[in-house]
């Protein structure tokens, strides 16, 4: 996916330096509707004068808009230059790296999408640092290892990274939120239960593997469940071929069921760790720290 050209100067135009900025959301699933609007996510760095007072302002900057069509051609793979609907959320950076040591999911999917509009070399750093890590006692053989760059002297070969088997919490729970949506609504629609899907096979996927994966055409790689390219041409299609009107509930119910039990058995068999390590910690505070210590210099430094 090319990216809109009009997204990057959303993000230039934000009050704080941005971390990263990454595209969320049905175009990172794999399955963005004609009218689909775009989500931004990302992390900014607040000056330092307003994080070490009493009160702490803007840790969460969020922004709904309607950007104008674009006036001349878009690159190819850019849509047709009409206007864009879209919103912006971003936490600062210490919040951010506070809800990565949870079992988040929605933050791993923003820090691990491919779907880049703004990076920097720290956000590569952050990547590396939150990387599941399987130690000797994997049946996957994947031993830990220390990246070679000197500012990461801290993430040591007993970091796990912040990926843990308790992430599967949070794919239940949406994945439940989502089939509740698609039961109740009259006509149901093609978009919760897609939802359901993506959200399972994620977590499923997670729990194995350690690794993020959001777009659902590609772990249907994996899993070949036969119904899936339907549902995602008709979401693609719009809004009148997303009307399930003919939805075979009680078939989708046994396969949502079913995916639960595979999530659940797959939580059982993780090697993923409980909680992320002390020295994956340790990495986070001193890259926080350097981040906070670059943004004041860099400030003074245009402002002496």
């Amino acid at each position: 996916m090319n990216i809109d050209p009009r997204l990057h100067r959303i993000v230039a135009t934000q009050p704080y330096p941005l971390l990263f900025a990454t595209i969320s959301g049905a175009h990172l699933y794999g399955f963005p509707s004609p009218d689909s609007d775009f989500d931004l996510r990302g992390a900014h760095v607040l000056p330092i004068e307003k994080v070490i007072g009493l009160e702490v302002s803007d840790e969460t900057v969020q922004q709904e808009m309607l950007v104008p069509p674009h006036p001349g051609p878009l690159p190819i793979g850019c849509g047709e230059g009409g206007a864009l609907e879209m919103d912006i959320v971003s936490h600062d950076v210490k919040k951010f790296f506070g809800l990565l040591l949870k079992k988040n999911g929605y933050v791993l999917e923003q820090l691990f999408s491919p779907l880049i509009v703004h990076t920097t070399p720290e956000h590569g750093e952050l990547k590396e640092i939150c990387r599941a890590r399987h130690h000797s006692r994997s049946s996957r053989g994947n031993v830990a290892h220390s990246p070679s760059d000197k500012n990461q002297s801290l993430l040591t070969s007993a970091a796990t990274g912040v990926i843990t088997k308790h992430h599967s919490h949070h794919y239940f729970g949406f994945a439940e939120t989502q089939w509740k949506l698609f039961l109740k609504e009259s006509p149901r629609r093609v978009k919760p239960l897609l939802y359901v899907y993506r959200v399972l096979l994620t977590g499923i996927h997670l729990m194995r593997t350690g690794e993020i994966e959001a777009k659902l055409v590609r772990l249907n790689e994996e899993f070949r469940l036969p119904y899936i390219a339907d549902l995602v041409a008709r979401k693609l299609s719009g809004p009148e071929k997303s009307k399930l009107e003919d939805a075979d509930v009680a078939f989708h119910e046994l396969e949502y069921q079913r995916l639960r039990t595979e999530l659940q058995a797959a939580h059982g068999a993780s090697t993923l760790p409980e909680l992320p390590s002390d020295e994956t910690r340790a990495a986070l505070n001193d890259l926080l720290v350097r981040i906070r210590l670059s943004a004041q210099k860099t400030q003074k430094e245009r402002n002496p």
